[in-house]
Order: C-alpha cells, then structure tokens, then sequence
C-alpha cells in the first residue's frame, strides 16, 4: 500500500507539472522570458526566493522531471556564481538522492528477486568499488543524470555514500552549467554551453578515477613485491604445483597455446579423484549395486540370489578400474601434449622462483612468470580421543587398507553424514558390512532439502545402515582386541562396536609446506584468492580445492580454464570465475543431483519462487526398468519459467540434469524444453514432463473457457 501511494503521488506530481504547462519555463526562451521577474522576486524576498527555488529543484532532480539543467542556468542567473553552485550543488544531490531511494523502495527488491543471479557479479562489484565507479558516471555531464538515480538504487551501494560521491562528483558540471547561466544574456543554445573540447575534458575527467584506480594496483603490487628481487629472465611461462584436476587442465591449457608449461606432483597423478575419489567409489557403487540387484532379483521377475563373492576381488576390480583410466592422467600423456612434468616436492621461495625436491634425488630451481597453486584437499581427521589407538581408515586410504581384507568389515561406523560418507555406507552395506552412520546433525546430506534427506535416510536404512542423527562423537576406546566408539545424543552417552572406522566428516585444503606462509599468502581454509584466483601476489594464483569455494572434479577443472588464462594473458584481459551455474551430484541410489537453488537456499537468500514437480513413479521407461521413484522438481520465477534450481532424486539423476544446467546457463525456459523432442523411451522424459507440468499449471484458463465456447459453437 505504502508503495501504491507513494506511485500516485509521483505520478499525480508528474501529471500536475505537465497539465499546468509548467515545462515552457524550464526551456532556455521560457527562462530569458521570465528572469526579470524571477530578478524582481529575487530582489523583494532574497532567502524566500532561494529556499522556494532550492525545494523546487531538489522535486524536480527527484521526480526525474526534465528541466534540471534550465534550473541550473537560472541558479547562476539569479544568485551567481557562488550562490547558485551552493544552491544547484546541495539541492541536485538531495534530489538525486530522493529519486535513488524511491527506486531502491519500489523497485529493487523486485528486480534482485527476478535477477538476482544474473545481477550477483554487478552487485559484487558495486560492494567493493561503487563509489568509484558512481563518481565516473557523475563526472561526465553526458550522461543522464536521472539514469544514475534511478539505475543506482536497484545496487547495494549505501545510502550515504551515494549521497556524498554525488555531492563531490556533480561539482565540476555544476560549476560549468552555472557559470553559463551567469552569462545567460549571451547563451544562444545548451549545445554551446559543452564545446567539443569541454565535452573531451569531461571525458577525460571521467577517465581519472579509473586511471587512478589502476595507478593504486601498480603501486600496492610494487609494494607487495617490494622485498622480492624480480629475475630478469624466466625458465618457464608458467609452473603448476599439483596434478589434480585443476593442475592437470590448467597444464594441458598452457600447453595448447604453446606457453611452456611445467607441472609438478609429489604423488600420483590424477589426484585424489583418479586414486581415491570420484573413480574407485564410483567403482565399488557399480559393485554394491549389482550385489543388491541380486539380491532382490524377485523385483525384475527372477529369482533373488544371494550373491558369491570375493570381497579380494572387488577391491581388485576398484584398483583395475583406476588402471586403465590412469593412462589419461599419466606423465607419458601430458609429456606427449608438451607439459614437462616432475615429480617431486615443490615449494615456492619467492614469487618467481619454485624449487623442486627431485623422488629420485637431487633439486632444481626454477624461475616463471606465473605459478598456479592446485595442490588440492585432503580428508579432514576430527580430534577424538582414542582414535588413534583404535586405528581408522579415510576415504584416500580405504582402498589400500580393505583390499588387504578377505572380507568387508563387519561391523562398520561411518563418522559424517555428507556425500562421501552416505556413498560409501550404502555401499558397504550392500556388501555385507553391518554399518552404523553417525552424523552429527540434525539429518544427513545437509545441503539438500528436508524432503531430499529423508528420501537419502530412508534408501540407506533400507539397506540396512543404522543412521544416527543428532549423535556426537565423544572419544573412542580399546578393550583388548575390541573397538568401540561413544556417541551421545541427548546427553545420553552410547557405545558402539566397531571392526573399522570411516572417518568422512569433511577435507580440507593441503596448504603446508609450499612456502605459502613464508610469502604471507594468507591461509585459512583455503588459499585466499580474489575473483580473478589470484593470490596476494597477482601472479600466483590458487584452482581446485585448495581454493575452494567448491570441492568437485568438475569446478576445479572450470577454475583451470581461469587460472591458466589469467596467468599466461592476465595484462591483457583477465576473466572472473563464473559461479553462477554449479551442478553436482551424490551417487547414492537413488541418485541426487543439483543445480541451482533448492528450496532452502530460496529462503535462506530471500528470493521467491514457483516449485513445479513431477514424479518419476510415473514414467514409463523407469516402470520397465524398476526403478520408478523419484522426483524432478524445479524451481521457477513466480509466474515465469526462467529456472532458478533443479532437484533430481532418482535413476542417472547426475545424467539428467545436465539438461537443466545447460538451460540454466543459456536462459532457456522450461517452455523450451517442452518443446525439445525427447526420445521415448527414456529416462530424459522426466525433464519434458516437468515442464508440461508447469505448463498445465499455467494453463490461461480464460483462453481455455473461451475456446470451450468456440468449439461447442462449432458443434452447432
């Protein structure tokens, strides 16, 4: 209602000024025509006539009403120089301000809500340097003053800080404008108040605090480097330090644009997705599954068969399996595609020179013009007392540890309830492990929605995993051969057995032992970076995990892109890191997988939404295949079909959403996937049938009456 009124009174303001006629005195033949009575006004009542024309220019800049340069001429007209720079100076900055506000009041919400994501990198920007690119805009009279009102108040900038850049940015062509309106008597037009070179000074004037903004990075990088010696000539273009996703894509980019590159590894390569992540489990899930299918052959019209195996062999095939994919991440590959590759201990002496302790023996130093740190993360081993005394295994280390067994574990616990730890407590379990989950909060997969979680909780204790929630782990204890865990929940304290203990709360970023800290590269969680991936040192710069924000294959390799382009052609053009379109996916079964909003992220983030969801119970290929559960569920602007997130809980979900995330990245509807034919029969379905159901709930019902009509009409 407050904004309702607020549009009337602006809009009957606006009306009233055009209904009297009021615009012929704001017009250079309107103004020369009345001064001499605005002089004689002037004259009676001095301090009445500036406040009157002070509040009439402060509603005319605020209504966005033209006039405001007449007004300006007519300030330095009547109270000359001095008077009318004060008077234009203060009542343009408080009108201005008012006409900032009301867009921020009536429109901004609004437009955030719409376009949030797509306004995220202008509203970062705004956050960090708006004031500077607000005083550009106001030192250059050509551009609309009015836009930069009402196009401001739809950005985070403060309130106050738009109020003084614009006080201090406006002064130059205030003065100009009022100095002309002093000589009004000789002014013939406006356009002869800018003269081309006036125009150009303005330019140019508009330039300087962007030039300045870069002479500031010139200087704070001198500073920064201040202390180091700076080679004169380098060995490479450019030294990646680890052979993870991140290094190996940033090597092989430099490579491919003839930079030479080289890549340094202490351990395998591949990283820690090729030997202990995203390849062995997805192995060991292919197993667990078949087991499971087995098990239950019933569901596809055979015989449930309990299944024979060697657990030896299942480890074997998880070790085969990394075999044969790791020729693609292999030293021989990326020496063939022109990386020079070293294996061995890299830390960084300076910010130029990276020296390298040799697996073989022996050292080599090397200067570069650009270093990429991608050393990535590692499992994270919570504090627990007695946890070393009982033993453990992460995710890394499993592989090795179990593949010595003859059997899986007994009794296994699984300490977190993330992706990791809900992957592999499905899958040892249907291996044959009696599995206990323990999580620390109130449900696992804690990123997804409720309804996602229970969904997760309910697969998991199907297969027989015992998932406490809201349990915290105390301290673990040894009696004689016997191993134990104590959990508490509700201040109640419990002991659980165990044969092997999971630890899969979390990783966290390798960042010892590079140097980092002797450079000052700040630390933390990860290595701290800008949007640019650089370091504090602009030609250092940090990919993958170790630099977070996200912990996947898929993100480190999108930062490699950045990081080797910024590097090898940061002094020409440097490019941001795109986030703003991020899938994953957790491989349990039945699969979740995601982009965009969920739902809890909407109202954590305050922005509305449609939710239009179709259940894949329904769809016929998953009927034929037995695995009809599930859901789509997409989130939508209210009333739109611009996608704001996708959920899918079901079969190949990982592989259905990549739909979606190209409809995401690329501003297409969900009445453009309905209208994408899709083979049947398929899983795929599901994403059309998602869209025709929000389609049907848009249904223009008084089209659909009217067409009712017709037809019964038609029918005679």
């Amino acid at each position: 209602m407050k904004k309702i009124i607020i549009l009337l009174v602006a809009a009957l303001l606006i009306a009233a000024y055009f209904a009297l006629d009021l615009h012929r005195y704001l017009t250079l033949d309107g103004l020369k025509a009345g001064l001499g009575q605005f002089e004689t006004w002037r004259t009676s009542s001095p301090l009445l006539v500036g406040l009157l024309f002070f509040a009439a220019y402060v509603l005319v800049t605020a209504l966005s009403l033209p006039g405001a340069v007449i007004m300006t001429l007519a300030a330095g007209a009547l109270f000359g120089l001095l008077g009318g720079t004060v008077i234009v100076s203060f009542a343009s900055a408080m009108g201005g301000t008012l006409a900032f506000l009301t867009s921020r009041y009536l429109l901004r919400d609004a437009i955030q809500q719409r376009f949030g994501e797509r306004l995220k990198a202008i509203n970062d920007g705004m956050a960090r340097d708006g004031a500077l690119y607000l005083f550009t805009l106001r030192l250059v009279p050509v551009f609309p003053f009015f836009l930069v009102n009402l196009l401001m108040g739809l950005t985070p900038i403060r309130t106050r800080t738009y109020y003084w850049v614009s006080q201090l940015g406006m002064l130059a062509g205030t003065l100009v404008y009022v100095n002309a309106g002093t000589q009004l008597a000789k002014l013939t037009s406006l356009s002869g108040i800018l003269s081309p070179g006036l125009l150009l000074s303005f330019a140019l004037l508009g330039i300087f605090p962007l030039l300045a903004k870069q002479l500031m990075n010139y200087l704070q990088r001198r500073r920064v480097y201040a202390k180091w010696h700076r080679p004169k000539q380098f060995d490479r273009n450019l030294i990646v330090i680890g052979a993870g996703a991140a290094g190996l894509v940033t090597s092989y980019i430099a490579a491919a644009v003839k930079a030479k590159v080289t890549l340094i590894e202490a351990h395998k390569m591949g990283g820690d997705c090729l030997n202990y992540g995203c390849v062995p489990s997805k192995a060991i899930i292919k197993s667990a599954r078949i087991a499971h299918q087995m098990r239950h052959g019933e569901h596809y019209g055979l015989e449930n068969t309990m299944p024979a195996f060697s657990f030896r062999k299942v480890m074997a095939r998880v070790h085969d399996v990394i075999r044969t994919v790791e020729p693609h991440d292999s030293v021989e590959r990326y020496t063939e595609l022109g990386v020079e590759v070293l294996q061995g201990y890299a830390r960084i002496l300076d910010p130029w020179t990276v020296e390298v302790t040799l697996n073989d023996g022996g050292t080599q130093v090397l200067t570069t013009r650009s270093i990429v740190i991608a050393t990535g993360a590692q499992p994270f081993v919570p504090p627990l007392p007695g946890l070393d005394e009982v033993g453990y295994v992460t995710s890394d280390t499993l592989w090795d540890e179990f593949a010595k067994l003859d059997a899986p574990p007994a009794r296994l616990v699984v300490l977190g309830g993330g992706p990791i730890g809900c992957e592999l407590a499905q899958s040892f379990a249907r291996l044959g492990s009696r599995v206990t989950q323990v999580e620390k909060g109130t449900r696992i997969m804690v990123r997804e929605d409720e309804e996602v979680s229970a969904l997760a909780r309910d697969a998991l204790a199907r297969d027989g995993v015992a998932v406490l929630t809201g349990h915290t782990a105390l301290r673990c204890e040894r009696e004689g051969a016997r191993k134990f865990i104590v959990v508490e929940h509700g201040g109640v304290e419990q002991r659980i057995e165990f044969d092997a203990l999971l630890c899969a709360v979390g990783r966290v970023a390798r960042l010892s032992g590079y140097g980092l800290e002797e450079l000052g590269i700040e630390t933390k969680r990860t290595v701290a970076t800008n949007d640019y991936l650089e370091t504090l040192y602009p030609n250092i710069y940090a990919a993958g995990d170790v630099a977070g924000p996200y912990q996947f294959t898929h993100i480190a390799a999108h930062q490699a892109w950045y990081a080797a382009v910024n590097a090898l052609f940061g002094d020409f053009k440097k490019f941001k890191v795109d986030y703003s379109v991020v899938p994953w996916a957790t491989f349990i079964e039945p699969e979740v997988a995601r982009v965009g909003l969920n739902e809890q992220d909407a109202r954590e983030k305050g922005i509305a939404y449609e939710v239009t969801k179709y259940g894949i119970d329904d769809l016929d290929r998953a009927i034929a295949d037995g695995n009809a559960h599930g859901f789509v569920k997409v989130l939508t602007v209210p009333g739109k079909d611009r996608i704001l997130g996708v959920t899918i809980v079901g079969e190949h979900a990982g592989d259905l959403l990549a739909e979606f995330v190209l409809a995401i990245k690329h501003g297409l509807g969900l009445n453009k996937i309905l209208g994408t034919i899709h083979t049947y029969p398929t899983m795929a379905e599901a994403n059309k049938y998602a869209a025709g159901e929000w389609k049907r709930a848009h249904a223009p019902q008084r089209v659909l009456a009217w067409l009712s009509r017709y037809h019964a009409w038609r029918r005679g």
